[in-house]
Formats: C-alpha cells, sequence, structure tokens
C-alpha cells in the first residue's frame, strides 16, 4: 500500500546551509527506493521546511531510512540542528476539491 509522509524541519538560526548539505545527500536516494518527492517549500525566515514525500510501500520507505549512505551523512543533519518530525498523512484532495475561493 503506498505511503505518504509529511516531514517537518524546523530549523535554528544558522542551521540552513548544513540542512541543505545533508538534502542534498540524501534526497536523491529516494528514487532508488520508489519515493518521490512531490513538494518542497521552506519559510521566507528560513526556520521551517516542509516536504511531503511518498513511497510505494512500507518495505521501500524501511529501506531507504536504513540505508547506510543516509547514516554517513547524518553528521550534516546533526550540525544543523534541525528539529524533524515525520508524519504519515492521506490526501483528501478527492474527498474536498478545492472551492476555487
Amino acid at each position: 500500500m503506498p505511503l505518504t509522509f509529511l516531514l517537518i524541519a524546523r530549523l535554528p538560526d544558522g542551521g540552513a546551509e548544513a540542512f541543505d548539505a545533508y538534502e542534498g545527500a540524501v534526497l536523491p536516494l529516494l528514487a532508488e527506493y520508489g519515493g518521490r518527492l512531490e513538494r518542497r517549500v521552506r519559510s521566507l525566515d528560513d526556520g521551517t521546511e516542509v516536504h511531503l514525500v511518498g513511497f510505494p510501500g512500507e518495505q521501500e520507505f524501511e529501506a531507504y531510512r536504513n540505508d547506510l549512505r543516509r547514516a554517513e551523512h547524518a553528521h550534516l543533519l546533526e550540525r544543523s540542528g534541525a528539529a524533524v518530525e515525520l508524519l504519515p498523512v492521506r490526501d483528501l484532495t478527492s474527498r474536498n476539491p478545492p472551492s476555487g475561493r
């Protein structure tokens, strides 16, 4: 069953550069596991970044999370000081289409 996650990263002042380096190393790995970055946005003050990420299933997600190349770059995430929250989510768009207002 496909999985979708919302990742919320709270970045302290000065943390964006190290966080960008981490993301630059690990986001390209998504495709190897059938993952896709649907959306990546950051607040104007560089304090919060949000990703919407999908995987074909739990097995692919876990394989991505356990990829040793991610672990090799974990020091960048730690150096960024980011507080990361990962939430499984579901799409409600088809149930409540935008009203156009």
